[in-house]
């Protein structure tokens, strides 16, 4: 199973380019998708699940033009979009039964299955017979991550997956996908926060304004980031003049200061000392550097 993206363009009407030539090869397992709000991230879920045409270029499904092969590649897609919307009037079960249907699962027997097993995995059988309309916002999210995996897709696409999810939910949703990576499953995961990344995903690209900017593994983007990221602890003063100089990680109110995580060179008047990165670290510094310091 093979994604091929060639020379993928979007310009939107007004001239706003949402995708400047992206060029990607997605192969089985988890992939990444990480960038900033705009950077083009769900118009290039929307063109894979050929919900939108691109202006120029094109994508490739083992061979096959989406554009070309639209119903038919359509079957092999589970698509969690960011702004989910369900039919109110169905009760939790009645949704995915529906899912189901429109998946092509014609056995009555084979749907009730799938649906019992779905709903046990993102948990949801305590409540499904709960109207969808009167979920709660984490719950909804969990319903569309159920009918996303539904028809066992061969490819998995979901955009921002986890908004809305408390931190308990998220680990769950973390957990399904890395079970079906392991299988002959694509899973291309699209989001702004980095965590869903660097726990689930063993490849990765960054979208910034469009372009692709990096494309390779998590811990490379990590391992360019060692020697630039430090930890110390300031006093008030030395705390302001550090977030007008440095990206500042993280803040912890420290005594009469405070204990911060920044990325950069070392300054020479904080006592600060170096810290292994995380994708974080890394992929803040790579934004603020912009592929200056590094030949990716």
């Amino acid at each position: 199973m093979e994604i091929q993206i060639n020379n993928l363009n979007k310009i939107y009407p007004g001239g706003q380019k949402a995708l400047d030539d992206v060029n990607l090869n997605i192969r089985e397992g988890m992939f990444g998708l990480l960038g900033p709000n705009g950077a083009g991230k769900s118009t290039l879920m929307r063109i894979l699940v050929s919900m939108m045409q691109s202006t120029s270029g094109e994508v490739l499904i083992n061979g096959q033009d989406i554009n070309k092969n639209r119903r038919e590649l359509r079957k092999m897609l589970g698509y969690l979009p960011q702004d989910f919307r369900f039919f109110g009037r169905f009760r939790s079960w009645e949704f995915l039964d529906y899912a189901a249907r429109l998946a092509g699962i014609t056995s009555k027997k084979e749907r009730q299955a799938r649906v019992d097993k779905m709903l046990q995995d993102v948990g949801l059988a305590h409540v499904r017979n709960r109207m969808a309309n009167k979920l709660s916002g984490g719950m909804k999210r969990r319903l569309g991550i159920a009918q996303a995996l539904i028809g066992e897709p061969s490819i998995i696409i979901v955009d921002e997956p986890t908004t809305g999810l408390d931190p308990e939910e998220r680990i769950r949703f973390r957990n399904i996908l890395s079970d079906l990576s392991h299988t002959d499953t694509i899973i291309i995961l699209s989001t702004h926060i980095v965590g869903d990344i660097s726990s689930t995903c063993n490849q990765m690209a960054l979208l910034n304004e469009g372009k692709l900017v990096y494309n390779g593994a998590p811990e490379t983007l990590v391992d360019n980031t060692k020697g630039f990221v430090w930890q110390a602890v300031v006093s008030q003063d030395q705390y302001d003049n550090m977030k007008e100089n440095y990206p500042v990680i993280s803040t912890i109110p420290s005594g009469e200061g405070w204990e911060i995580q920044f990325v950069g060179e070392k300054p020479g008047d904080i006592d600060a000392f170096q810290i292994h990165p995380n994708l974080e670290h890394a992929y803040v510094h790579f934004m603020e550097n912009k592929l200056n310091h590094w030949n990716l």
